[in-house]
């Protein structure tokens, strides 16, 4: 059997293997003892993981930050990367010829990867600024549904964007985008910014929703499958796009009755 046809047989087999794994890995998370971290809780109140951030030099800034960061790219493997077979089949394609083709794949992968921890580095930031904005501001902290129903409503309102959309088509031509960013010497750092920028694209088009996790509640993978599979529709299938405008409408929708059950 060719070296190339080879590869191919066994790429995706790997990639669905290392979703399944972090899909398990969430739903082990979420049944444990720990399930509590997965939702942002207060790390340094009580248990192991206090202890943890109290022996470790500034622990109770980098402890959290490392496991959401963990916590995001089990996530973002679970939910983002099965929306990303189309660009990894793309490329296998491309460089399937190559001596070096395994770890170019790999590097694609880490790239994408590594766009999307970092993503998840700022979220966990921009969530422990709100966090202590709610300490400080009691009405805030009476009325924490606010900001739920803010973020379905932003979630809802992106919907409806020019960026939204700029950021889809690049993730909807994953052959087109291969072929435009995929040349020049030193291949293997090509790879890694090759998927590091689709990365970029479809944070670009799924930050939003990807933000009602922590709505929703960061352990509830009932939540993350159906959103996992509205993101794969919109980015992979021909009629996707058809779901983004009745989406936002329903999530604006939905803020609104929040708004309304609580006034």
């Amino acid at each position: 059997m060719p070296a190339a046809s080879r590869h191919q047989r066994i790429f995706l087999p790997v990639l669905l293997a290392l979703v399944a794994l972090a899909w398990a890995t969430l739903w082990a998370w979420a049944s444990s003892p720990y399930a509590r971290y997965l939702e942002h809780g207060d790390w340094v109140a009580d248990g192991p993981l206090a202890e943890l951030c109290s022996a470790v030099p500034q622990g109770a800034l980098l402890v959290p930050a490392a496991l959401s960061s963990l916590a995001w790219l089990l996530m973002s493997l679970a939910m983002m990367l099965p929306t990303t077979l189309p660009l990894f089949d793309a490329f296998d394609r491309l460089a399937a010829r190559r001596p070096d083709h395994g770890l170019l794949l790999f590097l694609l992968g880490l790239g994408y990867v590594a766009a999307w921890g970092l993503f998840g580095l700022l979220a966990h930031g921009l969530h422990a600024l709100l966090l202590a904005g709610i300490d400080r501001l009691p009405w805030l902290s009476w009325n924490a549904w606010v900001i739920g129903a803010a973020t379905v409503a932003l979630a809802g309102a992106f919907q409806f964007s020019a960026l939204k959309y700029r950021c889809l088509e690049q993730c909807r031509t994953p052959l087109s985008f291969v072929i435009q960013h995929w040349r020049g010497k030193h291949q293997a750092w090509r790879a890694f910014a090759l998927g590091a920028h689709h990365g970029l694209f479809c944070i670009g088009c799924c930050w939003a929703l990807m933000l009602l996790m922590f709505v929703v509640g960061a352990g509830n993978l009932g939540w993350m499958l159906m959103l996992a599979a509205v993101m794969a529709v919109e980015k992979n299938v021909s009629w996707g796009r058809r779901i983004s405008t009745p989406l936002g409408i329903a999530l604006l929708v939905g803020a609104a009755v929040l708004v309304a059950r609580h006034l």
